[in-house]
């Protein structure tokens, strides 16, 4: 199948309102590829690439060749080629990268280079997401819906699914089971702005269980064997020897656990998020030639990110010793949980039966340093992969007043529009604005369409990926918190930000200042100033549900 053909699908998909019209399009590219094609078409689909690592940039990107005249890349092509990017190491590696880059934009033409800049950044925006391609898979391969979603459930892998159903149908979907040792989507929690918004959706009695400012871990166990993944279903095990050490000992034979892995200080209260971040992606072989023992008391003394111990706390569990136990209601599963492992290893957890008691959990959960909660209806099955009411978390929620510096054109379904927000808070030493990081999250069709308008009033320069702007436009930010950051000058950055509102009322020169910012993050002042990078994207890696 030519790439062009999904190039031209996707731009269809993104110009289409309606679910059915969506559908459509996609069953009808489905139809038309190739079995050795299924797998990376269905991801082009999705918006996504086959492969989870590429080492390519927005720089890369940005500094593409100018397009092919006419189409000759097929799907198969370009799979090939972003698999040979996507293993690219060793010495001279960044510019064998570049020419393979270089390459594969070079024989895309317009229409396909905006398809692959949407694919490598990770923007591809046509409204295509996993729900409506589990929709046109069982329309392509005319099989039953359910069928497909619950595959897609268990496997946790879209592309799995497609494979399956366009190759051989229902039975072979049938033959998609939880298996231990392979990651599945879990089940995510909803917001809500307070407790009792969350107890309307879950309904009472209720858990309520602390919420971690962790990273969310997936831990399969068969026999020895031992396997910890992400909520992107990532292999982090050789990462986390403490959290497989500690399920190894467990007297078990079989067990499948949801929860977080999350860096305590000597005290037991938690380490902030960026540490537990760094402490899991920097553990390496050197760390892995130690002993990897559970720590005798919760944590760890404080120390640098690579010293700290991480702490694995569980909240589900979805198999036992040959027993699945996803369609199982919440307490039946948080009851074979509390018999399976010991106290230690579970999250703090309550069962309410009021607002004022789910609100006495919350104060002490903050209290104790955490995150927020995540309150769950106990009559509910696990839904692998689906963000509903059976679960809600709540957590406090800061605003800032920041200043608008520069604005990004979007791509995909925002193509034509400025999308992508750089954000600064002002300095009161230099008069000037110190960059906090980026957000395109909150943006409604009429705000983007209002702020193209308006950002085009105020820009000061336009390199058709970045237009820089005049430091006047008041933007109100929602976050969940601040970190270090090496990225911007600051030495700090937001976490989620998002758009809440513009503040016509409010001059730039009324802005909350960068020191209000560190004192929200209890981040002391840099002594020396990072260097900003411009491909930087919001502070939102390894990010926890």
């Amino acid at each position: 199948m030519r790439f062009l053909d999904l190039a031209e699908t996707s731009a269809a998909v993104a110009a289409t309102s309606g679910r059915k019209a969506k559908v459509e399009l996609l069953a009808d590219a489905l139809r038309r590829l190739e079995p050795g094609e299924i797998a990376p078409g269905s991801a082009y689909l999705a918006g996504e690439l086959r492969q989870r690592q590429t080492g390519v940039g927005y720089a890369s990107l940005r500094e593409r060749p100018a397009p092919a005249a006419e189409p000759t890349l097929t799907v198969a092509a370009v799979d090939a080629l972003i698999a040979e990017i996507s293993v690219v190491a060793g010495a001279g590696s960044q510019a064998r990268r570049r020419e393979l880059v270089a390459a594969l934009f070079g024989a895309a033409t317009a229409d396909e280079q905006r398809l692959l800049v949407g694919l490598f950044s990770g923007e591809l925006r046509q409204g295509a997401q996993a729900g409506l391609l589990a929709d046109a898979i069982a329309k392509a391969a005319e099989v039953p819906l359910t069928a497909v979603r619950r595959a897609l459930l268990l496997s946790g892998d879209l592309k799995q699914v497609a494979v399956a159903a366009l190759t051989a149908g229902a039975a072979a979907l049938a033959e998609i089971h939880l298996r231990v040792g392979t990651p599945l989507t879990p089940m995510l929690a909803q917001s809500a702005s307070d407790v009792g918004a969350a107890l309307l959706a879950t309904g009472m009695p209720a858990t309520v269980d602390v919420k971690l400012d962790g990273i969310r871990i997936q831990v399969h166990r068969s026999g020895d064997d031992v396997a910890v993944f992400t909520r992107s279903l990532d292999d982090i095990t050789a990462r986390m020897p403490e959290v497989v050490e500690a399920v190894r000992k467990l007297p078990l034979r079989e067990v499948v656990l949801d929860g977080e892995a999350i860096t305590l200080d000597a005290s037991g209260r938690p380490r902030p998020f960026q540490e537990t971040s760094s402490r899991a992606a920097t553990r390496g072989a050197a760390a892995r030639r130690k002993s990897a023992t559970a720590p005798e008391a919760p944590g760890a003394a404080a120390g640098p990110a690579d010293q700290l111990a991480l702490v694995p706390f569980f909240f589900d569990i979805l198999h036992l010793d040959g027993v699945d136990l996803l369609d199982e209601p919440g307490h039946v599963r948080w009851q074979a949980l509390a018999d399976a492992l010991p106290p230690e290893l579970i999250v703090g957890r309550t069962t309410v039966t009021s607002e004022e008691e789910a609100a006495a959990a919350f104060a002490a959960a903050l209290a104790a340093g955490q995150e927020g909660v995540v309150i769950k209806a106990a009559e509910a099955p696990y839904d692998v992969g689906r963000r509903g009411s059976a679960w809600v978390k709540v957590k406090p929620r800061h605003t800032l007043d920041l200043v608008v510096l520069a604005v990004e054109w979007g791509h995909g379904r925002r193509k034509g529009w400025l999308s992508n927000l750089h954000l600064g808070a002002r300095d009161p030493g230099t008069g000037g604005f110190v960059m906090l990081g980026k957000t395109f999250k909150g943006l409604t069709d009429e705000l983007l369409r209002w702020q193209t308008a308006r950002f085009q009033e105020l820009a000061t320069g336009d390199d058709g990926w970045v237009v820089r702007v005049r430091p006047e436009q008041v933007v109100e930010i929602a976050f969940d918190g601040v970190q270090t950051s090496p990225r911007y000058p600051g030495g700090v950055a937001l976490r989620f930000a998002r758009v809440l509102r513009y503040r016509d009322d409010k001059p730039a020169a009324e802005a909350d200042t960068i020191d209000t910012v560190r004192a929200i993050g209890g981040h002391a002042t840099p002594e020396t100033s990072a260097t900003p990078d411009k491909n930087a994207t919001t502070e939102e890696s390894a990010t926890p549900d």
